[in-house]
């Protein structure tokens, strides 16, 4: 067990300084006051994870101090050493919050262990706390940007099943967003409370992700010196997300199905059984059916994670989807002065077919925001494939009376953007802030905007 910080209040030196030199024998980094106010601001400046502290002391007693420690942010465990143990003491000690109480002479081995054990639960509370905070993070939500038909059929079909307990299959292409909308629909769900843990399948060897998932305990394999608990667990109440789904190892299909069918599974080496509440939403990029044809995943597994499917369009059937991503791209990557793409830049991005879609628009965005002269984006610092120029370097050879390959009929800039504008202000009731918010862009910009297209009422 990892050693205790601990702080000594008592105000006799010889045992103050007996407990000190016992105590770091043991292991523990030991600290001394001699009464409650000299202990008070050891507090101010070091954490400690255990404070002894005698009953009996001048200027500021025990129990004082104990309600001084315990109206911290993050307090100690405090165990309570006294000569003169009484049954109101002590359940006055324990009332106003002591871990414990120790009654004069005691044995060391006896101290170390009640230590060691306060120790222990207040890592916990230190663990848990911050898991929580990390959890608080992650419930906040993900904007999901777009103005596109597509993305709202998308968008209303989350909202209706985050209130059931279905599982989710999220089908879609590479980049297309399939995590955002696993947090969205935990989000929007009962089990928001809940922890939201996610697994890509395809991110661990086979061999590692069935302890990853489900656990294991002390022995089961060598280098297994303790339980683990999988992720399954770690997930209980809330939502796991499968990422990459198809990776899953055929031997692990089957614990996965009967894990889901019946909410309960062993870990790795245990002969208990765990049951837990967990609603799994699983994503992949490929056709799950031909790989059931082809014998790569179990029908009856798809079956049941397939409760209810959404499927996202990839970028290039939504282009205008592309201009207002890229400003909100623009904002995280550019800090407070995100520097502006030019009309030629803009039109360039949008004539562009993604193949990697909104992951590779982001990867060209942060090369063109190092790239960015006097706060402008222009076609020069766009990457080569996405002007529809050759690489550097590399000759294009054709027949002298051949014509370079057509490009896209796009229509206007101006015209895009003003269809684009319509969209956004549809999508929020014509609420302008909203609108530009969806758009990325400021409310400023967008009032100037509807005054250059004349958009001065609801049509």
């Amino acid at each position: 067990m990892q050693r205790a910080k601990l702080l000594v209040v008592e105000d006799e030196a010889n045992l103050r300084l007996v407990l000190q030199k016992e105590l770091e024998r043991m292991g523990h980094e030991v600290h001394t006051a001699a009464d409650g106010e000299a202990a008070l601001r050891a507090l101010e400046e070091e954490s400690f994870d255990v404070l002894l502290c005698d009953i009996n002391m001048p200027r500021m007693n025990g129990m004082e101090l104990l309600r001084r420690v315990r109206e911290r942010a993050n307090p100690p465990e405090v165990i309570m050493l006294t000569g003169y143990a009484t049954v109101e003491t002590a359940v006055e000690a324990m009332k106003l919050g002591a871990y414990d109480y120790l009654t004069k002479p005691y044995r060391i081995v006896e101290l170390d262990a009640l230590v060691r054990q306060a120790a222990e639960k207040r890592h916990l509370r230190v663990d848990n706390q911050r898991l929580r905070a990390q959890l608080a993070r992650q419930a906040e939500p993900w904007p999901i940007i777009y103005v596109s038909a597509a993305m709202r059929e998308c968008l209303r079909l989350v909202e209706r099943v985050a209130q059931s307990d279905v599982s989710v299959l999220i089908t879609g292409e590479s980049g297309t967003g399939k995590e955002l909308i696993a947090h969205e629909i935990h989000r929007l769900s009962a089990r928001r409370e809940g922890a939201f843990v996610d697994l890509n399948c395809a991110a661990l060897p086979s061999e590692l992700i069935e302890s990853e998932l489900f656990g294991y305990e002390a022995g089961a394999f060598s280098g297994a010196k303790g339980r683990k608990l999988g992720l399954f667990e770690l997930a209980d109440g809330g939502t796991l997300f499968l990422d990459e789904v198809a990776e899953l190892p055929p031997s692990l299909q089957s614990k996965l199905l009967r894990a889901i069918e019946t909410r309960s599974f062993y870990r790795v080496g245990g002969v208990r059984k765990v049951h837990v509440d967990v609603r799994v939403i699983a994503a992949t990029n490929r056709d799950l059916n031909a790989l059931v044809g082809d014998g790569g995943f179990r029908p009856d597994l798809l079956y049941r994670i397939n409760g209810f499917q959404i499927n996202l369009p990839p970028l290039r059937e939504r282009p205008e989807d592309i201009v207002p991503i890229a400003r909100h791209l623009l904002k995280q990557l550019g800090g407070s002065n995100p520097p502006e793409l030019t009309d030629e830049a803009l039109i360039a991005l949008q004539r562009y077919h993604w193949p990697g879609n909104v992951r590779q628009l982001r990867n060209c965005l942060e090369r063109a925001v190092i790239l960015a002269n006097e706060g402008r984006i222009t076609v020069n610092e766009l990457p080569p494939e996405v002007v529809g120029s050759p690489p550097s370097g590399v000759a294009s050879v054709s027949p002298s009376n051949s014509q370079p390959p057509p490009r896209p009929v796009t229509a206007p800039l101006h015209e895009v953007e003003r269809q684009q504008i319509l969209a956004a202000l549809e999508q929020t009731g014509w609420h302008r802030g909203k609108a530009a918010e969806l758009l990325g862009i400021s409310p400023s910009t967008l009032y100037r905007r509807l005054r250059d297209y004349k958009l001065t009422r609801r049509l």
